[in-house]
């Protein structure tokens, strides 16, 4: 091994982890941590008057989180490869309770922001449950396990929207963030309890300077992204910000290649496999977002425009949820598929299901069985793709930056997502039909905004393509049965093949 790679003081007391169980606990802890995507958006509408405040001061409490887990995912993956990736899931937890309670205690708008940050800054916690696995787990093992890891982020927004409307509407607003609270703190106990601290290290001074920089790079990107609607896409402070970020990241990537311990290895990145799944990565988070914002609006429109279904936001969990269950059913046909024909037949699969689902969406859309059906299609289709891209990403880089290649394409997929709400706000701001003195988005322009999610399919299955094939695939794949530091040699040997 790598003398970069050093094991933790305790690896030779530690027992074989209890795989299943080590699993269940991983799963729960990124469902958990999913959660916080959804848990305010029942409550959305009721902030203003909740937090004494203007909706648009209010819509912080969902920038805020973004833009929070933006900046905390890449670092603390780096930092979990440096330090350690339980050390540091700990942490992620222990701010995702904190700033749950500062929320469920929060009466103003300042403390809910503060609140809703913490929560944001926990967002890693799933590329480090994924780069434990690829540390603990038998070889056999890894493939399903890290599908069901992935496809955690889909879970838990799925289950948490009906969760999350039933205790709005039955309970005050405060128990949302309290049962979020008590969630984390069962996963932090489960995690100390259960999970061992990976046996793979990697040295180095942390990059500083390189956080930094790559903080305000992609703060700005994002923030002109998720408020340019509201500030006008040509307004001096959006185009500003954008100016900014590629600027800042320009000057950034310059720093990172010239630095001895960067932050993101960009020449790791720029590794046809690693590059072309996390590309393919943005269009699946823009592609599966764009459901998201399409389905409940379709559900909670009036009847009388001839389109909307008139249901209630309880209605709207019910018939998303069915998808996250779909999304954790493919996980193991998904790590099947990857053992006999490889990840990159695995994702070009799933972008096909997807591409298909928006196409079925643009026919069928006049009841809400459709609407149950056409989610379930493309949460199995986002199932595939969620479940190879880990395989990829850790077929490509050394065992050292495992946490860091999964963080940072875990962030590409949040790129994709913020890319699909401002997109899709344009389309149905400027498609709208007139609903008495009231301009509703128009038919016309959900079935647009699902042709968008059909293309960005497509073109995830485009980028796929050049993808390395089985054969090169393969060569970066463990031997069966090994665990531990030996998935490190074979992970970092093939890396340096590459």
């Amino acid at each position: 091994m790598s003398d970069a790679l050093a094991r933790s003081p305790e690896a030779g007391n530690t027992a074989p982890p209890r795989s299943n169980a080590v699993v269940a606990v991983l799963a729960f802890a990124g469902i958990v941590v999913s959660l916080m995507q959804t848990l305010v958006i029942p409550i959305v509408p009721e902030l203003p008057k909740y937090l004494d405040a203007s909706a648009s001061n209010t819509a912080w409490a969902v920038t805020a989180t973004l833009l929070a887990a933006a900046v905390a995912t890449p670092v603390v993956g780096r930092l979990g490869d440096m330090f350690g990736k339980r050390r540091m899931l700990l942490v992620s937890i222990v701010l995702l309770v904190s700033g749950s309670v500062v929320c469920a205690l929060a009466d103003s708008l300042v403390p809910m922001i503060i609140g809703r940050t913490l929560q944001g800054l926990a967002a890693a916690v799933v590329p480090l449950g994924i780069s434990v696995m690829r540390d603990e787990l038998p070889a056999d093992r890894l493939a399903g396990s890290t599908a069901l890891m992935s496809a955690s982020l889909g879970v838990g927004g799925a289950l948490g929207l009906p969760s999350a409307a039933f205790i709005a509407d039955n309970f005050s607003w405060h128990v949302l963030f309290w049962t979020s609270a008590a969630l984390g703190a069962v996963a932090l106990v489960l995690v100390l309890m259960i999970v061992p601290e990976s046996k793979v290290r990697t040295g180095g001074r942390f990059d500083l300077i390189g956080s930094l920089g790559m903080a305000a790079g992609l703060v700005s990107l994002l923030l002109a992204v998720s408020k340019g609607a509201d500030w006008g896409w040509g307004s001096g402070t959006t185009l500003g910000l954008f100016a900014v970020a590629v600027l800042v990241l320009l000057a950034w990537g310059w720093y990172e290649l010239r630095t001895a311990k960067p932050l993101v290895d960009l020449r790791t990145t720029a590794r046809r496999q690693v590059l072309f799944t996390n590309l393919a990565s943005v269009a699946f988070g823009f592609s599966m977002f764009a459901m998201s914002l399409v389905l409940p609006q379709l559900l909670q429109l009036p009847e009388q425009t001839g389109y909307g279904l008139g249901q209630s936001m309880m209605t709207v969990g019910l018939v998303l949820a069915p998808q996250g269950l779909v999304m954790m059913a493919m996980a193991p046909i998904s790590a099947a598929i990857t053992k006999t024909k490889g990840p990159k037949i695995t994702l070009m699969c799933g972008a096909v299901i997807v591409a298909a689902g928006y196409g079925l969406n643009i026919v069928l859309m006049s009841e809400v069985w459709h609407l149950v059906l056409v989610s379930c299609i493309i949460g199995a289709g986002v199932g595939f793709a969620y479940g190879a891209m880990p395989a990829l990403i850790m077929g490509a880089v050394p065992a050292s930056e495992t946490a860091a290649a999964n963080s940072l394409n875990t962030l590409m997929r949040s790129i994709g997502t913020s890319f699909a709400s401002a997109i899709a706000g344009v389309v149905l701001a400027q498609m709208t039909t007139d609903f008495g003195t009231t301009a509703l988005p128009s038919e016309n322009g959900f079935k647009v905004v699902m042709a968008i999610g059909a293309g960005a399919a497509l073109l995830a299955l485009v980028l796929a393509a050049f993808l390395p094939g089985r054969r090169a695939a393969a060569q970066a794949v463990p031997a069966e049965g090994a665990t531990g530091g030996e998935q490190a040699e074979a992970a970092e040997a093939s890396g340096a093949k590459a």
